[in-house]
């Protein structure tokens, strides 16, 4: 499953305030964000990396932690 396709920049609303719509790089970084120039399976091994990866982070296991004494989730 892919995210739609990122708007051009032309396409953003005209004379937005927000400051997430300022700047040349904002499309750009969207881009690269959501990886849309990778394959299908590309981004499936990426995906399965990053998940690999915050499963066995100190991190990831100290605000899973967190959460359970705020929250009660797990």
């Amino acid at each position: 499953l892919r995210w739609p396709r990122a708007k051009p920049r032309s396409s953003l609303p005209a004379g937005s305030q927000l400051p997430c719509f300022h700047g040349s790089s904002t499309i750009r970084n969207l881009k690269e964000r959501f990886h849309m120039n990778m394959t299908e399976e590309q981004l499936q091994l990426l995906i399965e990396q990053m998940v690999d990866g915050s499963m066995r982070s100190i991190t990831t296991k100290l605000y899973d932690g967190f959460q359970y004494l705020t929250n009660g989730i797990m």
